[in-house]
Parts: C-alpha cells; structure tokens; sequence
C-alpha cells in the first residue's frame, strides 16, 4: 500500500510542505528513515534527525520551525503524535483480517459463532460461549464455557477467558492474558486458610486493551468490572471485586487490590499499587513506583509510598538528601543545650 504526501495531507486535515507527490509504503523512526518511509516528530530531543532523515515524508506540528534546510516533504498537523496513531491505524485496518475455523480447533456445537471470525489451531471455545462478528481467536485460545466475547476483538496466542466472563466489542487481549482467574481469597484458621469460592464473573467493557500476561480476577460476588476505554500494559493485576473506571490507563507491573476502585482517566506509572478496600478518585497521576494506601481525591499527580502529593514528595525528597547534616546538626545544637542547662544549674 503506497499513499501520497497528498492523500495523507488529506487525511489529516493538515498541509504539504515539499513534494506533494512524495510517496511512501512504510513507518520509520525519524532517526532510522529511509527512503518511502514515513516519519515523525512531537518530541524537541528529535529535532536534529530531521535534518539528516532519509525518510521521505515527516509529519511535524504545525507550529514546526525547521532551523536548516530539510529534504524531506513536510506534513503539518495540529498533533503530529496523534496523527501518527490515525494514519498506523487505518494501515492496520487495511490488512486483510483472517477468518475461518481452523479443522485443529475444538469448537463446541452448543457455542454461537458470529461471521467472519477466525478461530486457530488448537483454540478451544466450550459450551455455551459466544463470539461475535469479525473477532479473531488466534492459536491456543481459551474461552470458557458461557463466556461471551463481543465483535471485532482480537485474542492472541494462549489467552483465557473464564468461564461466564465478558468481553465488550473492539477489545484486544495480548498474549497469555487471562481474565476470570479465582480472586485471591481464603479465610485463615487454625489449620491453615480455607479457599473462599469466587463465584462471580469479570467483565470487560468496549475498547479495553489488555497487554501480554495481566490478569483481571473474577470476584468473589458480582463483577470485577473494567470499563470502556481502559489500557493495561503487560503484567498488570487486577484483583478481584475491583472496579476501573473509563479510559483509565495503567503501566508494567502494576496491581489494584481486591474491592477498590479506580476512577476514570487516571494513569498509573509502572510498579505501582492500589491498596485494597480504597477509592481512588478521577484524573488522578500516579508517578512510578506509587503506592496509594488511602482513599485519594480526584485531580491531582501523587508519589511515592505512602502516596502524597508530586509537590510536597519533590520538597520532601530535598530534605531527604539533607537528612544526615540535619542529624549531625540537632545532636550538635542538644550537646550544647545539655551544656548550657548545667552551666545554669551550677550558678
């Protein structure tokens, strides 16, 4: 597939600086171009590949003032970043989606099968589970028996879907996700701890994206419920009886702990965590390493652990370099406190 200056231009509501017949077949990185490829730039760090890319067509903020001369066509857009994400999009959509069952897969009679899906080799779909229109079930798929999954939706290698668990439409789940795994619930006595069933489902709404190897528990009761619009990165928890809010985004090796809920619009820095039982409100920012253990408000960047604020973590994190002159400091000042009072009790 091979689009033009122009056509892209078009596309994106922006402007040609350059050739408008500049043709390119692929994506690069700006500083890996080559010819027929096409490149961007949204971050100022990049701003001396411009110069030196071989890759034929840019596309720059508007707002873009090239220093030196560029070879490059240029194509202005209000966010180069954002149109970047709609033009690999509609590349991706333009790829022919497979469909058809595999004669390896194990198919059940009793399933619902929408048109035009594929289902792999070796792919198990069990009684009573339905898949919709145009949803691709790769190899070593798992769902379970009552599952439901929605249209359009992507399941790489060796996901599983629980039994009675939901997936909306749209949504793509990477590889060796799982979704309606037992909560983590026992109850402790005096010979060891006793498994609590969890006898509800997960489900997740429209538009979710899950990454490879996170897992979102079922709940002990009701619904472990993620809503439209959220992404999960690799290796991300969720536990049971949580509940994330809208278009939510969450980094690596993150985990929300059992019965808490996350609010919509929040993003949430790798190897962070939610302790269980909390409500975190919406927009909230939580930096890297995070640790929320209390009910946190709405609007607002949090850090460290416990979490508190971005600001007053920055102004605390100066007086931690300081702590040892601050001790070496206050033994000094009570020596000579502890010398003057025997000063004064001796007169």
């Amino acid at each position: 597939m091979e689009f033009t200056a122009k056509q892209i231009a078009e596309f994106l509501n922006g402007t040609v600086d350059g050739n408008e017949k500049a043709v390119v077949h692929t994506f690069a990185k700006i500083e890996e171009g080559a010819e027929g490829a096409l490149s961007f730039l949204s971050n100022v760090k990049y701003t001396q590949h411009i110069y030196t890319t071989k890759s034929s067509i840019v596309l720059v903020n508007k707002d873009f003032k090239p220093e030196q001369p560029v070879s490059a066509t240029l194509v202005r857009v209000d966010n180069a970043y954002e149109a970047l994400a709609k033009l690999m999009s509609l590349y991706a959509s333009m790829k022919p989606a497979k469909t058809g069952i595999s004669s390896l897969a194990s198919v059940s009679d009793k399933a619902k099968i929408g048109k035009n899906v594929y289902i792999g080799p070796f792919a198990v779909v069990e009684d009573g589970a339905s898949i919709g229109d145009n949803t691709q079930i790769y190899p070593l798929v798992t769902i379970g028996e009552g599952a439901s999954v929605g249209s359009d939706c992507i399941l790489y290698p060796h996901v599983t879907v629980y039994y009675a668990c939901k997936i909306g439409n749209r949504c793509i789940l990477h590889a060796g996700s799982v979704v309606g795994a037992d909560g983590f619930g026992f109850a402790p006595t005096p010979n060891g701890y006793d498994k609590i069933p969890q006898i509800g489902i997960a489900e997740l709404e429209d538009d979710v994206e899950i990454g490879a190897n996170t897992c979102i528990d079922r709940s002990t009761m009701g619904r472990t419920l993620v809503h439209k619009g959220v992404k999960l990165d690799n290796f991300v928890q969720v536990a049971h009886n949580v509940e994330v809010g809208e278009n939510t985004v969450i980094s690596a090796q993150s985990g929300i702990a059992g019965s808490s809920k996350v609010g919509a619009w929040c993003m949430i820095g790798g190897q962070s965590g939610v302790s269980g039982h909390i409500t975190v409100g919406d927009k909230v920012n939580f930096c890297a390493k995070t640790g929320a253990i209390s009910n946190t408000e709405s609007n607002q960047t949090i850090m460290g652990y416990p979490a508190i604020s971005h600001r007053n973590y920055l102004r605390s994190s100066i007086l931690f370099k300081q702590l040892p002159e601050m001790d070496a400091t206050i033994r000094q000042l009570k020596k000579e406190i502890e010398e003057l009072k025997a000063k004064l009790e001796s007169k």
